[in-house]
Formats: structure tokens, C-alpha cells, sequence
């Protein structure tokens, strides 16, 4: 017996020192990332990463100004008020059509970006958004059956599957990629690229027009062109950032905690901070060479996620992601049934010519978001890391519900009273989603779970969004008009308000990431 003891205490004894040393490893490597001086590398993450929500903005916002012009194209027969317009109903779905395909997006990548890897997945989404964009700007008539409009909403469901497969992907792999003090800055910057992908679609469909403004003064059918260009172009910075998504490193955290690779884990961390690293990562290489260096991944499975999840602690926190996220989509996207209301008081109305009227559409589209929507998303980045994310979604929640109530139950009265009162509403309503939860809510999934988790749960919170989406759009669209032509617009913006109460609400469940590590949040420091 003394014999067999004096042969497995040594073995034993080197196991434990072996854990021991990857512990450490993983300890060290992870305070590389998150003390790393801000440098290129985290430049190039933001920019990587925002090019591509760039993209998906300017193909989700590029449908509206689309839609428009395909009205003039493939209704210039209609008579009465049918006449240039794209039907409300097949609006509606063609429109839609994205949202869904998004839900679906949001969640198969969020899951497969645990199972397989950030990098395995972090590109294919962007191949899905430039194929599909493409094929919609080659959207035709079938022979028999299917008319353009519906040969579009099948190319724009799948490219919002691209779109959706952005979300988790991109705000996981900069959360991951980012230092402890600018992570909230970060990941504020690359979704707030969306608010430039906006303002690209409504300058890009500008100059289309200009460039075919003589063709289609002598026939509007000319615009057919228009409107596939203007919806095509959205491939280009797709394409400028697609080599760079291919050849990003994978996050150490992953390698670290999915993959248990700590030598390969160590080879990202110099991958990704390079010189900006402290010295003491050139002291992981001697254990990295441990026969415990690399073992058998452990893929998260859904087993692991329930008995995770079935504890209050931390179901609560993808609740209040899931919940928050969906009330704010309700009304971001539902308030967005008042921008013809307010074009029309600015006098940027689709009224006149074809050309004219176009023009001045995308014309106001731009005034609308250069008065809140980017000065909402900016001003968060520069202040997410000191005022909290938690902080700035309560401000966010509590300043909406005020303007939705003010709005809803004063609605008439204003618009009667004052125009430029009711403007200047709206635009601080755009203001505060940006610099409130529509930021936030993308920004605290990413950071809130654990690193076998993480992107699922972000793909669960938007997936949830975008069902609030799918309810404002393809609900609430045909109840504006309930008792007539828009009459039923302020007792949606009521409904509006009871969302942001609810948001409001469900904030308490969510956690301040400010200027934690993502395993402090998640109590991954020592597993």
C-alpha cells in the first residue's frame, strides 16, 4: 500500500501543479486583454466589426426608399390614390420580411458562435448579406406565379438572416476583443456605425436619382434602374470588409474557456494586442507545453444552458436582455410610423414629379437623422463608460416614457397648436432611444453571460427585439389607420408609453457591466 501511495502522490502532485500553472495562464492571459493599452488592433476591431452594421443599416433602411420608387415602376397604371404606390399590404411584407429573417439569423448564429467559434462563423453572415443583396437587386417576374415584390421578400428574408447573424457575432467578438475600460465605448461605436449606413442609403439613393433625372423626367419607368442600384451599392462595403472578418483571430477568451487551448489562447492574446501587451505575457510559454497544455474541447450544450439557466440569478439577467430589448423595438420601430407626418410638416413630402418627390423624401430622411438618431448613438459613446450602461438605459426608458405620454394623449393638440413643438418631440424621442436602450440593449448581452454562453444569449435578446419589431411593423401598421387615415397614431404612441414602462421596469433585472471584467460578471474568475 505505502508503495502504491509513493506512486500516485506524484502523479497527483503534478496534475495538481499542472491546474494549477493553466489557471494562472488563463489569469494572466485574460488581465493581458482587459489592461491592454487602446491601440490598432481595437481600431481595426471597431472598424471591422461597424463596417458591416453599416451594411446591414443601409440594406434595411435602402428597402424604404426601394419600395417607394418600385411604386412608380410597377404601379405607374394604377388610377386614383393607387397610382405610383406600392400597396400597403405587399409594402408591409416586403418590409417585414427582413425582420423575420433576422429572429432566425439572431438565434442559429448566436448559437452556432458558441458551438463552433467566433471565427468560423464571423464572415459567413457577411457572404449571406452580399448574396442576398445582390439577388434582390436582380429581383424579377417569374413567368408564372411569383410577381417581383415576392421574389424580393424571399432574397430580403434570407438576407435578414445575414443581418441577424451580425448582431451576436459582431457585439460578442468586440466585447471579447475589448479592454476592461473602453469595452462599453467599443461596442457603442460599432453599433452606432448603423446610424451612418442611414444617412449612406438616403445620399446614395440622391445621387442614383440626379444621375437618372433626364431619363426619368421623359419616363418614369427609367427608375427600375433606380431602385436596384441604390439596393445593390449596399455590397460594396460589405465586400471591402469581408477579408478582414476571414482572417480575424479568434478571442482568447473562447480559446481559453470553450477550446481549453491555453498554447493556442496565448498565440491569440500576441495576435491581438501585439506590442501593446505587458512582458508577462512572455512568461506563458513555459507551462503552455504541459500535457494538460491542450485538451478535448468542451462545447456548451443545452443541457449545460438549462441547469445554468434554471437558476434565478441568472435566468433573471437574459430575461431583463430579452425583455428590455423587446419593449424599446416596439416603439423604435413603431414610432417610425410618424416620419411621413413629419416630412410633410417639413415640407419634404413625397408630392410633384416622380423625381421631385423622391428626392425630397431622401432629402428629409436625412434632416430626420442628423436631428436625433446620430447625435443620440455618439453621445453614448463618448459617455457609456462613465455614466454605466444600466445608468443610461433608465435614462433612456424614464425620458421616452415621458415624451410617448405627452405625445399620445396630447397629440392633436399639438400638431394643431404647433408643428415645430411636435418636431422637436419626435426628434428628442430618436435622441433618447439612441443615447438609452437602443444601444444599451445591444451593449449588456454581450458582457452579462459567460463565455460558453454569451453569444447565444445575445442572439436570444435580439431575436427578442426583433419580435417586437415583426409586432410593431406588421401589427401596429395596419392600426394606425383604424377609424381612418392615421387616426388611430396617437393611441398607438399611448401603447408606446405602457412599452417603455415595461422596459423601464424589467432594467432592475439587468446588471452594470461598467468597468468589470467579463469573468467578474459572470463568476468565471477561477473556472
Amino acid at each position: 500500500m505505502s508503495a502504491s501511495l509513493s506512486l500516485h502522490d506524484p502523479l497527483e502532485a503534478r496534475h495538481h501543479r499542472s491546474s494549477e500553472d493553466e489557471v494562472d495562464v488563463r489569469r494572466r492571459a485574460l488581465a493581458e486583454i482587459d489592461n491592454a493599452k487602446f491601440g490598432w488592433f481595437h481600431i481595426k476591431a471597431c472598424l471591422v466589426a461597424g463596417i458591416g452594421f453599416f451594411t446591414d443599416s443601409y440594406d434595411i433602411f435602402a428597402i424604404n426608399l426601394c419600395s417607394t420608387i418600385m411604386g412608380y415602376v410597377y404601379y405607374a397604371d394604377a388610377t386614383g390614390s393607387a397610382k405610383n404606390t406600392t400597396p400597403t399590404s405587399i409594402d408591409m411584407w416586403v418590409k417585414g420580411s427582413t425582420q423575420l429573417g433576422c429572429i432566425f439569423g439572431q438565434l442559429a448564429f448566436g448559437y452556432l458562435a458558441d458551438r463552433l467559434g467566433r471565427k468560423k462563423m464571423y464572415g459567413t453572415e457577411l457572404i449571406i448579406i452580399i448574396v442576398c443583396t445582390i439577388g434582390g437587386a436582380f429581383a424579377g417576374n417569374t413567368a408564372r406565379g411569383l410577381s417581383v415584390y415576392w421574389v424580393l421578400f424571399i432574397w430580403r428574408f434570407f438576407l435578414g438572416i445575414g443581418i441577424g447573424g451580425d448582431y451576436p457575432v459582431s457585439a460578442v467578438l468586440t466585447s471579447e476583443l475589448a479592454t476592461s475600460k473602453n469595452r462599453g465605448a467599443m461596442i457603442a461605436a460599432v453599433f452606432a456605425m448603423q446610424g451612418f449606413g442611414i444617412v449612406a442609403a438616403a445620399i446614395v439613393s440622391i445621387i442614383v436619382l440626379a444621375c437618372f433625372r433626364t431619363a426619368v423626367e421623359g419616363d418614369q419607368l427609367m427608375l427600375d434602374y433606380a431602385w436596384r442600384i441604390i439596393m445593390g451599392l449596399g455590397v460594396v462595403p460589405g465586400i471591402i470588409a469581408l477579408y478582414s472578418r476571414l482572417t480575424i483571430p479568434e478571442t482568447p477568451r473562447y480559446t481559453l474557456d470553450v477550446e481549453q487551448n491555453v498554447h493556442r489562447a496565448a498565440h491569440d492574446v500576441r495576435a491581438t494586442i501585439g506590442a501593446a501587451g505587458h512582458k508577462t505575457i512572455d512568461d506563458v510559454h513555459e507551462p503552455l507545453h504541459s500535457d494538460h497544455a491542450q485538451v478535448k474541447a468542451q462545447k456548451p450544450t443545452w443541457t449545460e444552458f438549462y441547469h445554468y439557466f434554471k437558476q434565478w440569478k441568472h435566468f433573471r439577467v437574459l430575461m431583463g436582455t430579452s425583455v428590455t430589448w423587446f419593449a424599446l423595438d416596439v416603439a423604435f420601430y413603431g414610432v417610425n410610423l410618424n416620419s411621413s407626418i413629419i416630412l410633410t410638416a417639413i415640407g419634404f413630402s413625397g408630392s410633384g414629379t416622380p423625381y421631385h418627390a423622391l428626392i425630397r423624401i431622401s432629402a428629409g430622411n436625412i434632416i430626420l437623422n442628423l436631428l436625433g438618431t446620430l447625435p443620440g448613438y455618439w453621445v453614448t459613446v463618448f459617455t457609456i463608460d462613465r455614466l454605466g450602461r444600466r445608468t443610461i438605459q433608465f435614462i433612456g426608458f424614464t425620458m421616452l416614457l415621458i415624451l410617448f405620454c405627452i405625445l399620445g394623449f396630447a397629440y392633436h393638440q399639438i400638431l394643431d397648436k404647433s408643428v415645430a413643438a411636435f418636431i422637436v418631440l419626435i426628434t428628442l424621442a430618436q435622441f433618447f432611444q439612441n443615447f438609452g436602450p437602443n444601444t444599451t440593449t445591444f451593449i449588456i448581452p454581450s458582457e452579462a453571460f459567460p463565455t460558453r454562453f454569451r453569444s447565444t444569449c445575445h442572439g436570444i435578446s435580439a431575436a427578442s427585439g426583433k419580435v417586437g419589431a415583426v409586432v410593431a411593423q406588421l401589427g401596429f401598421f395596419h392600426l394606425k389607420d383604424r377609424g381612418g387615415k392615421n387616426a388611430f397614431i396617437p393611441q398607438l404612441i399611448q401603447i408606446f408609453a405602457l412599452f417603455m414602462l415595461i422596459g423601464l421596469v424589467f432594467t432592475w433585472f439587468v446588471p452594470e457591466t461598467k468597468g468589470k471584467t467579463l469573468e467578474e460578471l459572470s463568476d468565471e474568475l477561477d473556472d
